[in-house]
C-alpha cells in the first residue's frame, strides 16, 4: 500500500469516524469464511457497516478526528473489524446472538454517543442502552398515563367543572 492510498484510507475513516456516533471495535479473526459470511449478512440485515481495518491507520483516524476516543486507541492491537450503526446497541445485541453460535465476535471497545466503552464485559451493558426510539416510546407511555386520568375524569364527571376536580382529587 503506498503513502497515498494509506492517506486516502486514513480520510475516508477520519469521515466514517465523524459521521457516526456509535462505533463498536470488535475482533472477528478466526471466523471461517461462511461464518464471516453470515455475520455480514447478519450486519446487513440490521444495518450495522462492518469494515475491516489495519490498526495504525484507525489510529491515525483517530487522532485526526475533533471527537476524544479517551482510551479507545489502546486496544487497537490483533485483528481489528468496526462496526457502524444508527443505533446505539444494535451492534452489541448482533455481537450477543451471534455469540450464541460462535466463540467470536469478542468486543473490544464502543464508542457511544461520546462515552468510551472497553473490553468484552461491556457487551451485556451495551445491550442494555436504550435506543433513541425506545426512549422516545417510554417518553410516550409515561405522558399518556396523565392524560388518560384526566380524559376518564371528564367523562365520569358529567362534564362540570366542579365533578371533574371532584374525580382528579380521589384519583
Amino acid at each position: 500500500m503506498t503513502r497515498e492510498e494509506k492517506s486516502q484510507v486514513i480520510k475516508e475513516l477520519t469521515v466514517q469516524l465523524a459521521d457516526n456516533s456509535n462505533i463498536y471495535i470488535a475482533d472477528i479473526s478466526g471466523l471461517n469464511a461462511g461464518t464471516t459470511s453470515d455475520l455480514r449478512r447478519a450486519c446487513f440485515k440490521a444495518d450495522i457497516q462492518l469494515a475491516v481495518v489495519k490498526n495504525t491507520l484507525l489510529e491515525k483516524a483517530m487522532e485526526a478526528s475533533d471527537r476524544d476516543f479517551g482510551n479507545l486507541p489502546s486496544i487497537l492491537k490483533g485483528n481489528t473489524s468496526v462496526m457502524y450503526s444508527e443505533t446505539g446497541n444494535a451492534p452489541a445485541k448482533l455481537i450477543k446472538a451471534f455469540r450464541k453460535k460462535s466463540e467470536k465476535p469478542l468486543l473490544k471497545g464502543a464508542f457511544i454517543e461520546e462515552a468510551v466503552y472497553l473490553g468484552d464485559d461491556q457487551l451485556d451493558m451495551l445491550v442494555d442502552i436504550k435506543s433513541r426510539e425506545e426512549l422516545i416510546g417510554d417518553i410516550i407511555g409515561l405522558l399518556q398515563s396523565p392524560a388518560k386520568n384526566v380524559i376518564s375524569a371528564l367523562k365520569s364527571s358529567g362534564g362540570t367543572l366542579s365533578g371533574i376536580l371532584k374525580t382528579l382529587s380521589q384519583k
